[in-house]
């Protein structure tokens, strides 16, 4: 497969960050063959990938030799990639999409999927007030308890990372009031490690990452797993949703916890942390903070 084609998302990331010598660009050039090995495997006819696709796999609709319609995902294999497939093994196909097989390769993931058919976006047929119905229907059945055994990651390393990174960042471009930045980095710092609960958590979910589907009328893909404080992964979606949260950031995590059965004081505070984490990348987000700032 030397001219397999390309999601449009992953071209254009990798032209505007990648040097030729970062690792997506070495996973890319394994690529071609890493597809024709699973394909043979698992006796599968591969199509053209969905586009405009992702920036870190290359995900194609296929067909077993038994006929069964199936997804083909070959993953870069990046941190913040880890543990999917034991994380959809986990939930075993309740709320997430079915894992099917997978293999784990030198810089790839190669992950069989069963189908979302027709695969349409939350995001894409359901007005806002319902997407938060549905995602939160969804994360109560993903909080399950940790099986024994499992290998995801606590939720306190990702904060503790991010929160390194933010500190990083504002050292080179001290763009937020210094006491608003330590506020809220000391919360990310503090809330996981005080959660008064420990869930699977799918970390990165929100209305593109929900598909309809025949199995059940919405599944979940592109889980991020890790292990901790439920209140954390509701925060996604809200993030989505940039515009109804600057113009209500207090009565959107309100509406929000009471459809999850969350303490609400914690998820505001859980949002004021993340805010500003965000928000050098992308200033909007301190405005926000400075509206919840506690």
């Amino acid at each position: 497969m030397p001219d397999l084609e390309l999601p449009t998302n992953l071209v254009r990331e990798m032209a505007e960050y990648d040097a030729p010598d970062a690792p997506r660009r070495t996973w890319l050039a394994d690529l071609p063959a890493v597809v024709a090995t699973v394909s043979r495997e698992w006796s599968l006819d591969v199509g053209r990938p969905f586009q405009p696709g992702g920036v870190t796999s290359w995900t194609a609709p296929a067909s077993t030799a038994a006929g069964e319609r199936v997804v083909l995902k070959v993953g870069w294999r990046h941190d913040e990639a880890l543990h999917e497939a034991d994380g959809l093994a986990a939930w075993n196909g309740d709320g997430a999409v079915r894992l099917l097989d997978h293999r784990v390769l030198d810089h790839t993931t190669a992950l069989l999927l069963e189908a979302c058919e027709p695969g349409t976006p939350l995001s894409d047929v359901r007005p806002p007030e319902e997407q938060d119905v549905v995602i939160a229907g969804l994360l109560r059945r993903l909080w399950i308890e940790p099986p024994a055994g499992t290998p995801f990651r606590p939720l306190t390393g990702m904060c503790d990372v991010w929160a390194d990174e933010f500190e990083e960042k504002l050292a080179r471009t001290p763009r937020l009031d210094p006491g608003l930045a330590r506020a809220g980095m000391e919360l990310f710092r503090e809330l996981p490690r005080t959660a008064t609960q420990s869930r699977l958590l799918c970390t990165d979910l929100h209305p593109d990452n929900v598909l309809s589907a025949a199995r059940e009328p919405w599944l979940v893909i592109d889980p991020k797993p890790y292990v901790g404080d439920p209140t954390y992964d509701v925060l996604q979606h809200m993030l989505d949703h940039v515009d109804r949260l600057a113009a209500d950031p207090v009565g959107f995590p309100n509406r929000m916890a009471g459809l999850l059965g969350l303490e609400v004081e914690r998820l505001q505070l859980w949002l004021f942390a993340r805010c500003v984490e965000g928000s050098i990348d992308q200033p909007r987000l301190g405005h926000i903070a400075a509206m919840l700032r506690p």
